[in-house]
């Protein structure tokens, strides 16, 4: 495989049209070398659009979904991020990439262990990687400038939102399939949480969050 080739074909073809467009964002794209992070049974798919399989049934979200992601959290170097669903930490290595410091959320221990792998292999040196199932209850408030989820919820937790500082982003798939919606969650300066529909999406749920209620007739 043309690494180089493939490579940029995965931004030109897939992810400039999905509106990234942000040049930090692309760059890193270019940068990254998502092979890496690719089990080794699919290695020819590692640029291609599709989401790759992992353990427990997990997957590595498509090229353009991660990039779209990144993009819409609207990074700045000095910010720190927390993620949950590190999975193959590839979307960990791009928001390192864009961020001071990344705090990593995986329940799978050797999903975990892959990551850390992949990661040292990348050379991603801001990011820590920590084994945690569901909502975190021991971090404290307001002290993060962006989340993103990796996975879909029926809605985000409270407990979550209450993470972020005062201008902080949190992005989530949220819904119930067929329709889910890539959501952005941006916390005021006076502490009200507002929400904004970016984009439809469908990802597999993220394990340890609750689903909604089943409809009652």
């Amino acid at each position: 495989m043309n690494t180089e080739l493939a490579r940029f074909n995965m931004v030109e073809q897939q992810i400039r049209p999905w509106n990234v467009l942000d040049h930090a964002v692309l760059e890193q794209l270019s940068f990254v070398d998502r092979s890496l992070f690719v089990p080794s049974n699919f290695e020819e798919l590692a640029y291609s659009d599709t989401e790759i399989p992992l353990l427990h049934g997990k997957t590595m979200l498509a090229p353009r979904v991660a990039a779209r992601l990144a993009q819409d959290l609207q990074l700045k170097p000095t910010d720190r991020v927390l993620e949950i669903g590190t999975g193959s930490g590839y979307l960990t290595a791009l928001l390192a990439s864009l961020s001071a410091t990344v705090l990593s959320l995986e329940c799978h221990a050797d999903l975990l262990e892959n990551a850390i792998t992949h990661l040292q292999q990348a050379g991603i040196a801001n990011a820590q990687l920590r084994q945690s199932s569901g909502v975190p209850t021991d971090l404290p408030q307001a002290s993060f400038d962006a989340i993103v989820l990796t996975g879909s919820v029926a809605q985000v937790p409270t407990e979550l939102l209450d993470l972020l500082k005062a201008g902080g982003r949190l992005m989530a798939v949220v819904g119930e399939e067929p329709i889910m919606q890539a959501t952005r969650y941006t916390r005021a300066s006076h502490g009200d949480v507002h929400t904004q529909v970016m984009w439809d999406v469908v990802l597999p749920r993220l394990h340890g969050f609750a689903q909604a209620p089943a409809f009652q007739f």
